[in-house]
């Protein structure tokens, strides 16, 4: 019997696309590719690494492992762009809409660490939020694919906003 022309499918196509890019991040410890798809088009892509004709961790070395600082923290030691911010930023600069796309995020550690390699930040989540990113799929460590509908993460900013704001609120009025 034949066997079928077997054909990934497209999560793992853009996936697989996005730990490509991966490759030209010349942070030390995690690199991380993403790109922004829309109508089956790649409207852009960005990997993590310091500003554009900034100095390159590869080159020097890492601040963060030179202050021993642990992994997923310690943000302020790193000049990284993350990549799901390089995406929306070479989206801009070629003023391309990423509105309802779709980004797609992949990576690895060269280092060991307890975090996903495509764990995406606060930071990041806030400014997919903003672009109009509709949906993120990233791999897990496990291999596993997930899709993510960011209006999920609107609400997890609201429950969050309203917690902190409510826990202030109850110091300052202990300290009163």
């Amino acid at each position: 019997m034949e066997e079928k022309n077997s054909r990934i499918n497209k999560d793992e196509y853009y996936l697989e696309i996005a730990f490509a890019i991966s490759k030209r991040s010349p942070c030390l410890r995690r690199r991380v590719g993403a790109i922004l798809v829309k109508n089956d088009v790649i409207l852009a892509t960005g990997y993590n690494g310091p500003p554009r004709k900034t100095v390159n961790c590869d080159e020097i070395g890492c601040l963060k492992d030179l202050a021993n600082a642990p992994h997923g923290e310690a943000w302020d030691l790193c000049p990284a762009v993350h990549a799901e911010e390089n995406c929306i930023t070479n989206a801009a600069r070629q003023g391309t809409s990423v509105l309802g796309a779709t980004l797609y995020i992949s990576g690895e550690y060269l280092v060991n660490s307890p975090i996903e390699p495509a764990q995406i930040c606060d930071r990041c989540k806030r400014i997919l939020i903003n672009a109009g990113i509709k949906d993120v799929v990233i791999r897990r460590k496990n291999g596993s694919i997930e899709k993510i509908d960011i209006r999920n993460w609107v609400e997890e900013e609201k429950e969050k906003y309203v917690k902190k704001f409510e826990e202030l609120k109850e110091k300052r009025k202990e300290n009163q």
